[in-house]
């Protein structure tokens, strides 16, 4: 899949995978920055991504910014439609600092990672009742 990327800053480097086989590619902080202790924060990356119609770009964390950093994608996953792709529409990280102390992030930071999926259209068919039998609340297969 080959995607319109923009740079706003040219020395901004493309997001490349972290391996060959690595799911999503990294997304980094464009600007030096400081986040508070306990708070959220938009980490902007430089980039402007034209997702295919059809599509989504997750934003996901990386598995090691919490531990490196004290840093998590605040909220869980961050969903960047295919329309969000005018020439001023950054791709942001929102991060919250789950620390008791600032976090300093420098440019370059690789701070979560994206993967463009999937989102087909749902169309809803309303129905009476639904054949399957009650399965239980939250949790109850481990019973």
């Amino acid at each position: 899949m080959r995607l319109p990327i923009k740079r706003l800053d040219p020395a901004i480097g493309l997001p490349v995978p972290a391996t060959g086989r690595s799911a999503g590619f990294d997304l980094a902080a464009a600007a030096d920055m400081e986040i508070p202790p306990r708070s959220i924060r938009l980490v902007g990356t430089g980039l402007v991504i034209a997702v295919p119609e059809g599509h989504f770009l997750g934003i996901f964390a990386r598995s090691s910014t919490p531990l490196k950093k004290g840093l998590m994608v605040a909220n869980g996953v961050g969903v960047i439609d295919a329309d969000y792709c005018g020439p001023g529409d950054e791709i942001k990280i929102q991060v919250l600092n789950i620390t008791d102390a600032p976090v300093t992030v420098t440019r370059g930071d690789r701070l979560a990672q994206g993967i463009v999926l999937p989102c087909p259209r749902v169309e809803w068919d309303e129905v009476s009742d639904i054949a399957a039998s009650t399965r239980g609340g939250f949790g109850s297969t481990g019973r």
